[in-house]
């Protein structure tokens, strides 16, 4: 019988409440529970902010954050010995920026590497070494995972040479909620929720501006951001010159999120752009509508107009305001998205994504002979 794979996930931290990290963990829970040994590695910091099963080995090759300009070869070196010492089969780098660090970790060992995209290929996000890091994984890596089909074609249709390439969503990272004791009724709930790090890219101030609009039609509605980050400031203060406090909450970012999709009657996802959208997924388990800006890339991949979502063109306040109106406005159709929504998350379960990883695995190792990485 062929023995499984040892899997090591090598991200920056996994001490953050982002997407990146929460899907990380569950990929890597689920592995494990199948009975993979499983490693991450972080290039800093030890702790989680996601739970990890007890037989993952989770360690970090420094405590904090350093400058990598300043210790790049010490990064590279600790990467090799990590693989090495514990004789892993496929690294999967969670983000193709790793790739600087481990082409040059894994030259001549059997270790196969995977780059794991959670973007998508037009956003750089600010790093033009990200655009020669992906086409140097194209180029080296034993395949990349990007998460929608249609970033797979861009990919495709930019780096014109073949290279192992596969299409795997993001997964529900918990099981589909029972949603038959929900109290109140989703037609009883009052609260717009929106999900993410307070950053650019996710257009909270897009949503503010729509929720000025917003509140003039639907005075008895709230909106909650959750979420924390650098825009804060800039959030609050926008909230104050329109003078909308009384009915917007930013109460940062919150552990016991399940709580909040469950207090909510419509969910707002405002981004300019989106690798996935993974709070989507998170919504519509919880039986949430969805009024969403149709962004590059999962959101675009995952929604379909009047099936599971009201989308909007990006960056468009007014058009949003619209679709939050139309929902508020409309309890029949509420329900309508809300169960279409759940269709759409019970498709991507964590064991229908996990099958589609271990098929990957299967497909690039040999544990009797695979070739060197590179």
């Amino acid at each position: 019988m062929t023995r499984r794979p040892v899997i090591c996930f090598l991200t920056g931290t996994l001490n953050a409440l982002a997407g990146a990290e929460r899907v990380t963990a569950c990929i890597a829970n689920a592995l494990a529970a199948r009975g993979y040994e499983v490693h991450v590695l972080s290039l800093y910091d030890e702790a989680s902010a996601f739970p990890l099963d007890p037989a993952i080995r989770h360690s970090a090759l420094f405590p904090a954050r350093p400058s990598f300009k300043r210790h790049y070869a010490a990064t590279v070196r600790g990467i090799r010995r990590h693989m090495v010492r514990h004789g892993i089969d496929v690294l999967v780098e969670v983000d193709p920026m790793l790739t600087l660090f481990t082409l040059p970790a894994l030259l001549g060992t059997r270790t196969r590497r995977v780059a794991w995209e959670h973007c998508h290929f037009d956003e750089d996000l600010g790093k033009p070494a990200r655009r020669v890091a992906r086409r140097l994984a194209a180029r080296t890596a034993a395949a990349v995972v990007v998460l929608t089909e249609p970033d797979r074609r861009r990919w495709q249709a930019a780096l014109r040479h073949r290279f192992r390439i596969a299409a795997i969503a993001n997964p529900l990272p918990f099981a589909l909620p029972d949603l038959a004791t929900a109290t109140p009724a989703l037609d009883a709930k009052r609260t717009v929720l929106a999900v993410g790090r307070l950053v650019d890219a996710k257009g909270f101030d897009i949503l503010l501006r729509a929720w000025e609009l917003v509140i003039r039609q639907a005075p008895d509605w709230r909106l909650e951001i959750v979420g924390e980050g650098p825009e804060r400031p800039a959030l609050e203060q926008m909230v104050a010159r329109a003078q909308i406090a009384a009915s917007v909450a930013l109460p940062g970012a919150r552990t016991d999120i399940e709580t909040a999709y469950r207090d909510a009657g419509v969910f707002c996802l405002s981004s300019r752009y989106e690798g996935f959208g993974l709070v989507l997924l998170e919504a519509m388990a919880f039986g949430l509508p969805v009024v969403a800006s149709a962004c590059e890339a999962g959101p675009r991949a995952l929604l379909v107009d009047g099936v599971n979502a009201i989308t909007l063109p990006p960056e468009d306040p007014a058009a949003l305001a619209r679709g939050l109106l139309r929902a508020i406005g409309d309890a029949a159709l509420r329900a309508r998205l809300a169960e279409g929504g759940r269709r759409t998350a019970s498709a991507h379960t964590t064991e229908r994504i996990v099958a589609q990883w271990e098929a990957l695995f299967a497909e690039i190792t040999s544990i009797a002979g695979g070739g060197p990485s590179g």
